[in-house]
């Protein structure tokens, strides 16, 4: 099979049965910059809805860099990985001082952007100006090991590397963005990871891992990540119409999200023995009147790499003078206004 036969099944597949999506009708390469970050760990069915409204919001980069990071992070919620978002807002504010407000065109100034790599660039480049980067996302990882049955391991430098090349070998050098567009479509739509359509795929003929009975044995990876629990206990702390907040400042997941008061601990621990620590008696202590009540309890909420465990409490209290002075004290009916995790939104739904 060769380069030229590899892109031209690729892209008349492509123009045949791609999908209607938004940032496919547009070169302007501050959408479809926005369009890869949501895209990155987001659904296309998900992320179609964010985009539309993320747009509508911020129209441009100006608008973008000169929106509170608050404000960015409320329209991101939901899609999780909030590094995303502040990085977004951060590669605003790079344009608007190093490139004048004009999204940069080289691939080594788009590179250069906060949270943009090697494939967001690539991405970028191909399909705003059509120029010859190869996308390699872990759509062209597959396949790609599984048209040339390639066993090196995905997440290996050799491995990285070696796809990289094969990748930009195939590029169509005429239509690089077509044939993007089209490998990643094909890995989305018809190479995909547990149920491959082979009986109806343009390289049945040609497919290494077909022949060898390894479609599902490709790609390969070489390393798993251990999944960390971590025990949660929030508290939505009332007093009369008001309730507590709680900004995430510290360089952990969903930094610059709010939150109820929290106590994380070690171990999943009961009432009695929460009550107990130092962390409890600091928020609680001195307090003439309060009222406990468990309303969720061992919710398990799945991040990448970790395995949140979260105890859910409601607490009425008389006063306010002996809490922390960092929490945020608001009414109830202005919740909706701050940006909080995908877990808070899920402890206060029925």
């Amino acid at each position: 099979m060769t380069d030229h036969s590899f892109s031209k099944n690729i892209t008349g597949w492509y123009l045949v049965v791609k999908r209607e999506l938004p940032w496919r009708n547009t070169t302007d390469p501050y959408k479809i910059w926005i369009s890869e970050i949501i895209l990155q760990q987001t659904r296309v069915a998900q992320g179609c809805d964010y985009y539309i409204r993320f747009i509508e919001r911020f129209p441009d980069v100006k608008t973008l860099s000169e929106a509170p990071e608050d404000d960015v992070l409320k329209y991101w919620q939901g899609l999780g990985y909030y590094s995303r978002a502040r990085n977004l807002h951060a590669a605003a504010h790079q344009i608007m001082a190093l490139h004048n407000g004009v999204f940069p065109v080289t691939y080594k100034d788009v590179l250069s952007l906060k949270g943009v790599g090697e494939y967001t660039a690539a991405a970028i480049c191909s399909f705003a100006y059509n120029q010859a980067y190869a996308t390699v996302d872990g759509n062209v990882y597959r396949v790609l090991s599984r048209i040339y049955n390639i066993d090196l391991p995905i997440d290996s430098g050799k491995g990285k590397k070696y796809f990289a090349d094969l990748a930009q070998q195939l590029l169509s050098e005429t239509d690089p963005a077509t044939h993007n567009q089209g490998i990643m479509e094909f890995g989305a739509m018809l190479c995909t990871p547990k149920s491959p359509a082979c009986d109806e795929c343009p390289f049945q003929d040609k497919c290494m891992a077909l022949a060898n009975g390894t479609v599902m044995q490709r790609p390969v990876k070489q390393q798993k990540t251990a999944v960390k629990n971590r025990y949660f206990n929030y508290f939505c702390i009332r007093f009369g119409e008001n309730i507590l907040l709680n900004k995430r400042i510290e360089n952990d997941i969903w930094k610059n999200l709010y939150e109820f008061p929290l106590i994380e601990c070690v171990e999943k621990l009961s009432f009695e023995e929460l009550s107990q620590t130092d962390e409890f008696k600091t928020m609680f202590e001195g307090i003439s009147e309060i009222s406990f009540s468990l309303k969720k309890s061992d919710i398990v909420h799945i991040l990448s790499h970790r395995r949140i465990i979260t105890n859910y409490y409601e607490v009425q209290v008389s006063d306010l003078n002996k809490l922390p002075e960092h929490y945020l004290c608001i009414p109830e009916k202005d919740f909706d206004k701050y940006a909080v995790s995908r877990l808070v939104h899920i402890l206060l739904s029925e």
